[in-house]
């Protein structure tokens, strides 16, 4: 018998860099045949966006760097998962298992700092309840596996050494994260087949990789990129006049490659 082929895609929740409310804050989702299978970040508005298409609130997330931009709304996850847990208790169902958050290992600290320690968030106003008890904590280095796919990460290119990761599910997808140019991976650690969905506006800077920086990637790297994290829709259009695809809100990329 054969077996069901898998279909990916991904979801853009927001492709804007930091503070640009109306691209909404970079997220993606990972999906088979339209169901959700990972988070890729969640910054201030991506739960409602999440919930929005799926109707339920994320079973697995990977956070790629600590900026608030693409963790903010990991405080709000973590009280709408614990009341949920409250009510299925008060209804006797049982629960379902915790959301999984997989973190790099160089990011615990700094993510334990700006979300689990602020003054007295130890317990939810309706009592006993931290940041951490609604997660199952997931510390990664090189690689884990979820929902029997084999993901790996690699070190990228953002504001200090070791504070930001890149997503890659080999045959199917890479996303860079935040991050300058990256031909050191890009050039060497990809199969020929996957989507490659790269942070880019019009402007580089420290931390971020402009237009002008593209051509540090061959030919056939660029004709793969699908760019996000861009300050706006008139950028979104200038990199597309460029010739290059561009990631929106909510409007799926097809991945037609297969895990490998």
């Amino acid at each position: 018998m054969t077996a069901k082929a898998q279909h990916y895609s991904l979801n853009f929740h927001g492709t804007g860099s930091g503070g640009q409310i109306t691209m909404g804050s970079s997220a993606a989702t990972l999906e088979n045949d339209g169901q959700a299978v990972l988070l890729i970040d969640c910054g201030p508005g991506t739960i409602h966006s999440y919930l929005q298409r799926y109707q339920q609130l994320p079973k697995a997330i990977f956070i790629s760097h600590c900026h608030l931009d693409h963790i903010a709304d990991l405080e709000i996850l973590t009280v709408r998962l614990k009341l949920q847990q409250q009510q299925q208790q008060q209804q006797q169902q049982h629960n379902l298992p915790l959301t999984r958050l997989f973190v790099p290992l160089n990011l615990l600290t700094t993510l334990h700092q700006r979300l689990a320690t602020y003054p007295e968030f130890g317990t939810m106003a309706e009592g006993g309840h931290d940041f951490w008890q609604a997660f199952q904590l997931i510390p990664v280095t090189d690689e884990f596996y979820h929902a029997g796919l084999h993901f790996k990460l690699y070190a990228n290119r953002h504001h200090a050494p070791n504070s930001g990761f890149s997503l890659h599910l080999p045959g199917v997808f890479f996303y860079s994260g935040d991050s300058r140019p990256i031909p050191e991976i890009l050039h060497h650690k990809l199969t020929g087949n996957e989507v490659i969905c790269h942070d880019c506006g019009l402007h580089p800077n420290p931390s971020h990789t402009g237009l002008s920086d593209l051509h540090e990637y061959r030919e056939d790297i660029r004709q793969r990129l699908v760019l996000y994290h861009y300050a706006n829709e008139q950028a979104a259009e200038q990199l597309q006049q460029a010739g290059y695809r561009v990631a929106r809100p909510d409007q799926p990329i097809e991945l037609n490659g297969n895990p490998s």
